[in-house]
């Protein structure tokens, strides 16, 4: 099967898409306040690529 460029696009920007809205989600049911909340759930949405890959690294903690 041949896919072109425009295709190979669209489907990673649908898994980006779904990474985003993993990572809200994530957001808004963390235990954090408020504000960390917005700042992060801003980042992500104003830098949806860049954003989530500082939320990976830095944003979600393990329960313990």
């Amino acid at each position: 099967m041949h896919f072109n460029m425009t295709q190979l696009g669209g489907f990673w920007g649908i898994v980006l898409l779904a990474l985003d809205i993993w990572a809200l989600v994530s957001i808004v049911g963390s235990n954090r306040g408020t504000g960390a909340k917005v700042l992060w759930a801003l980042l992500v949405f104003l830098l949806p690529l860049l954003g989530f890959l500082i939320w990976l690294i830095a944003g979600p903690r393990a329960k313990s």
